[in-house]
């Protein structure tokens, strides 16, 4: 749990002076990082929110899946973990069942992330599809009832590199988004806040397609649960800009466009013959069209900074800066531990395994002036911040 001085540092105040001498700082110290005369701008013009999410605290830490890092990824012990160790908002994926209630998963193909395998009266389910133009072979989440997925576990996703995680194999079951609304009722009371979720609609168009429509009945519980409000305690994110522009129809809160890499199409635009890619989405016309329907974008970390070939960072691109004289706030993803994912600068040893300089790469990435980042494991980005908010 964040200690009461962190907490205090916390309160949600966006500090523009001390972030611009903090840009101020690192420009004197380094030329390799580029584009923070924007991060004191940026800062000045996000005001208080009135309970919304320019109300939350800068930068902003959002829990992966949850504590992904160290639980299996959306479970409701992987959402605990993520609030007991101080996160400020925790991300959801939402896939439908066959019978058109909302569940969490990363995918709709639940082959490694449940012990389907094990169970031998859905053996006949396993089929082969074309997800979003990707062939694979498994168990789908569309083929299943609620109450058929209640019956499986949830189980850790990687556990070459996570092997720890493994030992909450079957702890835990699929939870539906209607639960998580629940839980995160019960914790907002129990802690007298908030909980601020970030809930991502999956493959919208594959489903569309399906008659499983997801924008629907995720706005219909959001009214429910009375999230459904301009300054109500949720993100709503897609890599699909139609789903966004679907859902700003039908609820209010703050949506972010999530963005894959430079060379990639949303899936929606490959469906709809429109030759723009992710490259285009992010030159200034195509800021400010996301913009008219988003209030943030969710890029990959390397349209943030770039990779060298070696793998290791190179000179931060100008997308903090055009973004936010756009209006769009930045949550990035995904931030994790170990060598294997990081930079290859941040590696340490030979075990890829192994955690590497994870702080480092925190570092590296918060200078750029992003609003936020995903994060596998929400106790370093939360220290991470820290450190860089004492400067």
């Amino acid at each position: 749990m964040a200690t009461q001085k962190s907490r205090q540092s916390e309160s949600g105040e966006r500090r523009p002076g001390r972030r611009a001498l903090l840009g101020a700082a690192v420009l004197g110290a380094s030329t390799a990082v580029v584009g923070l005369p924007g991060v004191a701008r940026a800062d000045a013009k996000h005001g208080h929110g009135h309970g919304g999410y320019k109300d939350l605290p800068v930068p902003t830490i959002v829990a992966h899946r949850g504590t992904s890092g160290y639980r299996p990824e959306h479970t409701l012990g992987s959402y605990q973990l993520a609030l007991d160790m101080g996160a400020h908002v925790i991300e959801q994926d939402v896939v439908p069942t066959k019978d058109g209630h909302l569940v969490c998963r990363h995918e709709n193909d639940i082959t490694a992330t449940t012990d389907v395998a094990a169970h031998s009266e859905f053996a006949s389910r396993k089929t082969t599809k074309s997800v979003d133009g990707v062939s694979l072979t498994g168990w789908f989440t569309e083929d299943f009832t609620l109450a058929e997925l209640k019956t499986l576990r949830a189980k850790e996703r990687i556990p070459g590199t996570r092997q720890h995680n493994t030992l909450y194999d079957g702890r835990w079951e699929v939870p539906t988004l209607e639960e998580v609304f629940q839980w995160a009722e019960k914790q907002g009371r129990a802690h007298g806040k908030r909980i601020w979720l970030h809930i991502e609609t999956k493959h919208p168009t594959y489903f569309r397609k399906l008659g499983l429509g997801l924008e629907e009945p995720l706005a219909k519980l959001l009214r429910t649960y009375g999230r459904h409000k301009k300054n109500s305690p949720n993100f709503l994110q897609s890599f699909e800009p139609s789903s966004l522009q679907r859902l700003g129809k039908l609820v209010g809160p703050p949506r972010v466009v999530l963005l894959s890499t430079a060379n990639s199409r949303p899936w929606d635009f490959v469906e709809a013959g429109d030759p723009r890619t992710v490259g285009d989405l992010i030159k200034p016309e195509g800021l400010e069209w996301m913009a008219s329907f988003a209030q943030g974008i969710g890029p990959t970390l390397d349209l943030i900074i770039p990779r060298k070939p070696d793998g290791s960072l190179g000179t931060p691109s100008t997308l903090v800066e055009d973004a936010h004289g756009a209006g769009l706030i930045l949550h990035p993803y995904t931030m994790r531990n170990e060598n294997t994912f990081l930079p290859t600068n941040f590696k340490k040893g030979t075990d890829p395994n192994a955690y590497g300089d994870a702080f480092g790469a925190f570092k590296a990435y918060l200078e750029t002036g992003i609003d936020g980042l995903f994060s596998d494991n929400c106790d370093t980005a939360l220290l991470a911040r820290e450190d860089f908010l004492k400067g």
